[in-house]
């Protein structure tokens, strides 16, 4: 698999949408670099006791789903991340959601991530019943460790055609 830009998500079926789940309080620690550019699809901890979005602590691991907003008609929604270099302040606050078993997204954001939006990255191939946990990066990939669980119930594409999995949260 392979995707060019940043990572997308489409919503098949997420809970949050109908439970409140839905945070979008704290910023991002701007202290973890990898952070700076923050795409859909990715995985962040709301570390609400330390007042931070960040990859470690005891928060829970909750999708970034930001509203895409596009000022320029020539991009798409693979053109889209937030990015602290263009926020007020440098200071980004992402939208993330929490996600519940049973859960169903679309997306193509896996493995590793995008610091330009424009390079080719290069993915593991997945198919159907492949279980996928929440890198240290927080990525979605193939085999790794972590206690929230998903599971490939599609090899499917996204609307610009790009490769994509439909994934269901299994723990």
């Amino acid at each position: 698999m392979k995707r060019i830009g940043f990572g997308q998500v489409e919503p098949n079926h997420l809970s949050a949408q109908r439970t409140g789940q839905i945070y979008a309080q704290l910023p991002v620690d701007k202290d973890v670099e990898s952070l700076q550019i923050l795409e859909n699809g990715r995985f962040v901890k709301y570390n609400y006791a330390e007042n931070k979005v960040d990859l470690e602590g005891k928060g829970e691991w909750m999708l970034v789903f930001n509203e895409v907003k596009l000022y320029d008609h020539r991009e798409t929604y693979k053109d889209f991340a937030l990015r602290a270099s263009e926020a007020v302040n440098n200071e980004i606050t992402p939208r993330v959601f929490k996600t519940n078993i049973g859960d169903i997204f679309t997306t193509n954001c896996l493995e590793k991530g995008n610091t330009d939006g424009r390079t080719e990255i290069e993915m593991t191939d997945l198919e159907a019943g492949d279980e996928l946990g929440i890198n240290a990066e927080g990525y979605l990939e193939k085999d790794a460790e972590s206690d929230i669980k998903f599971q490939v119930v599609k090899v499917y594409t996204l609307a610009d055609k790009q490769e994509a999995v439909k994934v269901m949260r299994i723990a």
